[in-house]
């Protein structure tokens, strides 16, 4: 599956016109629940998608943050349980959100079967980077090395079945090498753990790594898209240097619970595209190492299918368990 600027089916796809089929809606303020604390990318960019809505609809969107829980759990089960009256969104990341039903014996949702995908807001590769005391330049390099030394080198990443986790796992599976995982209490410590020479290798978000790569203080390898970014031509992919393939791709989206009426989804989903075209949101993106998409809810349902069935084989192939 390719999510990329250059690949994407639909790139702010047709919107939708069902404003004059909802005359009453929004009648009072919408809740975007986030599943993760206050800080970070997800949340800055709810915010910025929230005052666009309040601005569009002229009622209040107001965001929640619900860090509360292992894996953004608690909020996004708050939504899964949500009356499907459109009050009531998540906003959620790809990994936060898949990889939840392969993790969990008893996660108390599905992340298929119980939420209306509404559409994908942006997208963002990951870096791979290692300590600059690693004697690898390139993805190849260090897969020679962790050949050469298996169970040698150590990759750090923000805890058991985060995105810093999973991205790590996949790329070991495809590209045949074992490397002994170093799980910290969260991104911000494994960076520093990399940063430090404790761990060797992280793959942790563009815009997390770009400034510390630029710095001297992290030696950037690679970007796991399927295709380089266009801000970084010289930087090559995973899968051109020697993992055929490989792609992780962090994307963000936003959900409605099931049952929602097509009508209420189809406004809102049309509301968001117009806002992802403008050239403000592009920018506040980009600023944040992402960039923003915009396809229909029928498109955004099979990749959330698809992706819960490709970190499903992860996770098993693995044998990794959160509880």
């Amino acid at each position: 599956m390719c999510i990329s600027a250059a690949c994407l089916f639909t790139v702010f796809g047709a919107s939708t016109h069902a404003a004059d089929k909802l005359p009453s809606y929004p009648e009072k303020p919408i809740r975007l629940v986030l599943p993760f604390p206050p800080g970070g990318s997800t949340d800055i960019m709810a915010r910025g998608l929230a005052q666009k809505l309040t601005e569009t609809f002229g009622k209040q969107i107001v965001v929640d943050n619900r860090g509360g829980g292992a894996g953004g759990i608690s909020g996004t089960d708050l939504v899964a349980k949500a009356a499907p009256d459109g009050y009531v969104l998540l906003l959620t990341t790809s990994i936060s959100h898949t990889a939840g039903a392969s993790l969990y014996s008893k996660l108390p949702y599905d992340p298929v079967r119980d939420f209306a995908p509404i559409t994908m807001t942006a997208f963002a590769p990951m870096m791979m980077v290692v300590h600059p005391s690693v004697q690898a330049k390139s993805v190849q390099e260090l897969v020679a090395l962790a050949r050469a030394n298996p169970g040698q080198i150590n990759y750090a990443s923000g805890g058991l079945g985060t995105s810093t986790h999973l991205p790590a796992e996949l790329f070991m599976s495809m590209a045949g090498v074992k490397m002994v995982h170093v799980p910290y209490k969260g991104g911000g410590p494994a960076l520093l753990g990399v940063m430090s020479g404790q761990s060797q290798m992280l793959l942790i978000s563009m815009v997390g790594a770009l400034p510390h790569v630029k710095s001297g203080k992290l030696r950037g390898l690679a970007l796991t898209s399927s295709k380089r970014m266009p801000d970084l031509p010289d930087m090559p992919t995973v899968a051109e240097s020697g993992v055929p393939g490989y792609e992780v791709v962090v994307w963000y989206g936003i959900f409605a619970p099931n049952g929602t009426p097509a009508s209420i989804v189809n406004l809102l989903h049309g509301a968001i595209i117009k806002i992802l075209q403008t050239r403000e949101m592009r920018e506040r993106f980009a600023a944040d190492g992402a960039q923003p998409l915009g396809n229909t809810p029928a498109e955004f349902a099979v990749i959330n299918k698809t992706e819960v069935a490709k970190w499903a084989k992860v996770v098993r192939e693995a044998r990794i368990k959160a509880e």
